[in-house]
């Protein structure tokens, strides 16, 4: 098993087990710290949700930087159950953790929770559109949705999303949508 640190905020350099799963990949430090510096470092107040969390790494961060409330959804249970080991560890109160198919939760929960959706799904799993449509109804005006993909990713041309931010690092595409007012 490896690990992933904290980038930042109240855990920064607290580690993150990462398990040996197909298709798990953390999203990078440099990738993280990237997202964080365009959303800005205080997070305060926000609810964010990572949608498809694996490591946690993205929610761990959120929660590490002043988030309120985050919500970590994993369908795995190995990985459910290590989330919620290290939430318990670093007494991580503002966070979360459920078991459940991401797009299906996000499909039946209630419009404009949250800042922040962040959708890191398997490359492999065909999953991006739908769960970029079910994410975006979630969004809060002015709320941002990140995605990290294989390719560069454009919502459909009818949801509420404009392009914020964008990078790249090595096979992996990242970018920040921000929801129309």
């Amino acid at each position: 098993m490896s690990e992933v640190r904290i980038v930042g905020g109240l855990w920064k350099r607290s580690k993150l087990p990462v398990a040996d799963k197909p298709g798990l990949r953390p999203t990078p430090d440099r990738v993280r710290e990237t997202l964080f510096n365009w959303l800005g470092q205080d997070l305060d107040g926000w609810r964010v949700l990572d949608a498809f969390a694996g490591s946690g790494a993205l929610g761990f961060e959120a929660a590490s930087r002043g988030a309120s409330e985050v919500l970590l959804l994993e369908r795995d249970r190995d990985l459910a159950r290590s989330l919620q080991t290290s939430k318990t560890r670093l007494k991580a109160e503002n966070l979360r953790v459920e078991q459940a198919d991401a797009i299906a939760w996000m499909s039946r929960s209630a419009p404009g929770r949250f800042e922040l959706v962040m959708l890191d799904p398997p490359f492999d799993g065909g999953l991006f559109e739908p769960a970029i449509k079910a994410a975006a109804p979630l969004l809060v005006a002015g709320g941002y949705l990140y995605v990290e993909s294989p390719e560069p990713i454009e919502p459909a041309a009818d949801l509420p999303l404009e392009a914020h931010r964008n990078g790249r690092a090595g096979s992996v595409h990242y970018a920040l949508f921000r929801r129309n007012g």
